[in-house]
């Protein structure tokens, strides 16, 4: 017996950048965002809360931008020796089908 009936769902209909606000829907429909996240625990001044910001591109390499600034700036007249933040937070590279890593 074949039983029909309406189910409604909820489902992802766009993701927008909570900077700028342009979507970052692709022209063949997928999305091209990324997120800054934080989870505060015990002991956090912020315990507790939890944040997710979404980012298209351009505002998401704006931000990596800022922070490697705030990175050189703190340590600006450190005497101690200090990494290039070149590749601030790269994980991958070349990584097309996410399978970095993986055998």
């Amino acid at each position: 017996m074949k039983i029909t009936g309406r189910v409604e769902i909820e489902c992802i209909t766009d993701v927008t950048c909570d900077v700028c606000g342009n979507s970052t829907r692709l022209a063949a429909g997928s999305y091209q965002y990324g997120t800054l996240q934080a989870r505060w625990g015990y002991g956090s001044e912020h315990d507790g809360q939890r944040f997710e910001v979404y980012l298209c591109e351009h505002c998401f390499f704006q931000t990596l931008a800022y922070v490697k600034q705030e990175r050189r700036v703190q340590q600006l007249f450190s005497d101690e020796p200090t990494a290039e933040c070149g590749d601030l937070g790269l994980v991958a590279q070349d990584d097309y089908f996410q399978d970095a890593g993986r055998r």
